[in-house]
């Protein structure tokens, strides 16, 4: 049986503070096979890698979010890779670029950021999951310099169009896909996912954020993914299982997820 893979996923957050474990607990019995949950901070990653250590079907990653990059240091980079061997790491993110709100660090800050934990990814021969908002052409820009490439990942949430998809695609990116397909307003995501082949989506809540219809504006968790399949499968026009087995199969070659959940 193929069962659903949520790639990107913050049950650390505080929005599941009352019901964690009631929850995670339901997910496999809704179809939910496996789950990664993202660093999107220092104690964001800690919090991912005790997640990863309590659940036997939750796996890490580990990164910072370039919109908490303010008081990054060194020795945050050296925990990070102190902690990216354990075998339940099968990732470094969610990194990359942020400009949309004026509050955040600078360009050039998150800039750095992102290139030193792309090379922290580089050395661990872990793939990075990229976030990537109102910054297309420096998200790009930045992987080429890079030779993104020879790393791998997946540029998750993906907003853009389906043009710059293709320079995520040429690199052999995967594109994560989550709640915003169900958007009535989200007709550019929906170009970009009939665009983008089936072998190259990975399926995403982002949660507790970006809820699908008809939940949209409510926390977000795995258990809301098959709105999404089925969104996918009516764009693709193949079956919801055809969707379910192709994503899975992407999910677990990219990041080494066992068969066995």
């Amino acid at each position: 049986m193929n069962y659903i893979i949520d790639t990107h996923a913050h049950y650390d957050d505080k929005a599941f503070d009352e019901d964690r474990e009631a929850i995670l607990a339901s997910l496999g019995a809704a179809g939910i096979g496996q789950v990664i949950n993202i660093g999107a901070s220092m104690q964001g990653s800690k919090d991912s890698l005790a997640l990863a250590g309590k659940y036997p079907f939750i796996y890490a990653a580990l990164g910072v979010h370039p919109s908490e990059t303010t008081d990054l240091t060194e020795d945050d980079m050296d925990w990070i890779r102190d902690h990216a061997d354990g075998e339940k790491v099968v990732a470094i993110g969610e990194i990359g670029l942020d400009y949309h709100d004026p509050d955040d660090p600078a360009p050039g800050h998150q800039k750095k950021w992102f290139v030193r934990q792309m090379d922290l990814a580089r050395g661990l021969r872990l793939p990075v999951i990229i976030h990537s908002r109102d910054a297309a052409k420096d998200t790009a820009d930045i992987m080429k310099a890079e030779k993104a490439e020879r790393i791998g990942g997946v540029c998750h949430c993906y907003s853009y169009s389906k043009e710059s998809a293709a320079d995520y695609l040429d690199m052999g990116f995967y594109i994560g896909i989550g709640g915003v397909l169900t958007f009535k307003n989200g007709k550019k995501l929906k170009e970009a996912a009939s665009y983008i082949p089936m072998d190259r989506i990975l399926l995403e809540t982002d949660c507790p954020y970006l809820a699908p219809e008809p939940h949209r504006g409510e926390r977000n968790s795995s258990l809301y993914l098959p709105y999404v399949v089925e969104e996918l499968a009516r764009i693709k026009g193949i079956g919801t299982d055809e969707v379910i087995a192709r994503t899975t199969e992407n999910a677990r070659r990219l990041f080494g997820l066992p068969e066995e959940v």
